[in-house]
């Protein structure tokens, strides 16, 4: 579960979201404000990010990936048959 490919897309846009809103957050000036039409981009794009973030790791917790038991190996004879 670990190795799979949502957890790791789920961590990554989990940390990039935290790093957006903290941005959007701490350094949201009039001058962004004012270039995206009043929108703080940063903190919305972070929750985005960190909602989407969420359903990839709920997805890999609902749905975990089975992985199928190893077939025993098949029952050699011990004397090889004589071909005529």
């Amino acid at each position: 579960m670990l190795f799979d490919i949502r957890t790791i897309v789920g961590a990554l846009l989990g940390s990039y979201g935290v790093i957006l809103i903290i941005t959007g957050l701490v350094s949201h000036t009039a001058a962004d404000e004012a270039k995206t039409g009043g929108i703080n981009v940063n903190l919305w794009a972070g929750i985005g990010m960190g909602v989407v973030a969420l359903l990839f790791i709920a997805w890999v917790v609902l749905r975990p990936i089975a992985v199928p038991e190893k077939a025993p190996a098949a029952e050699l004879p011990d004397e090889p048959s004589e071909v005529p």
